[in-house]
């Protein structure tokens, strides 16, 4: 498993599909699990991009917004490789869902499950922690629930890369450059 971490805009996507590329086994499925809800025009035209990035790729993509580990259920048997677009979509959805039972080792469960059923299952997550702004509750509270998934997932994960303008830089799982 490997986490890539990145701010908005720095290539982690397109980073986290080509290491899916070069890591999945030939003849064995590649999923992409895609957690964003579509909210406007704006919304409308992100998934346009990335499907465009991916479209040659051979992706089969499964619309996973909440309970991650559905997906699962969605796949065909035996260990495809899976990629996981974004954890940070995926904590919003869970959080904001209306229940306020927000609780951040459901979705590590998920993790955990799809990493048993996955091979590789790359998990691409934000970094939105650097700016330093003042923010209101809710807002205080989404970032801490990503903070503390993140760390769950980092601590679980084999490897994990920081893509920076571009640049990945490896944290975890393999020498530094």
């Amino acid at each position: 498993m490997e986490v890539i971490i990145g701010g908005s805009g720095s290539g982690k996507s397109r980073y986290a599909e080509k290491q899916l590329e070069q890591n999945a086994k030939e003849g064995l499925p590649r999923y992409y699990i895609a957690t964003m809800k579509v909210y406007g025009d704006e919304g409308k035209s992100r998934v346009r991009k990335h499907r465009e990035q991916r479209k040659n790729l051979g992706f089969i993509t499964i619309e996973q917004e909440t309970e991650i580990e559905k997906a699962i259920g969605k796949m065909t048997p035996g260990k495809g490789a899976t990629l996981v677009e974004c954890i940070s979509n995926l904590v919003a959805n869970e959080m904001f869902d209306g229940k306020n039972d927000f609780d951040p080792e459901k979705i590590l469960k998920g993790i955990r499950q799809l990493k048993t059923f996955c091979e590789p299952l790359i998990v691409v997550t934000n970094n939105v922690f650097e700016d330093g702004g003042a923010y209101d509750e809710e807002t205080k509270r989404y970032m801490d629930g990503l903070a503390g998934v993140n760390a769950g997932l980092i601590q679980m994960a084999d490897k994990v890369t920081e893509v920076v303008a571009g640049i990945p830089v490896p944290l975890k799982g393999e020498e530094k450059r």
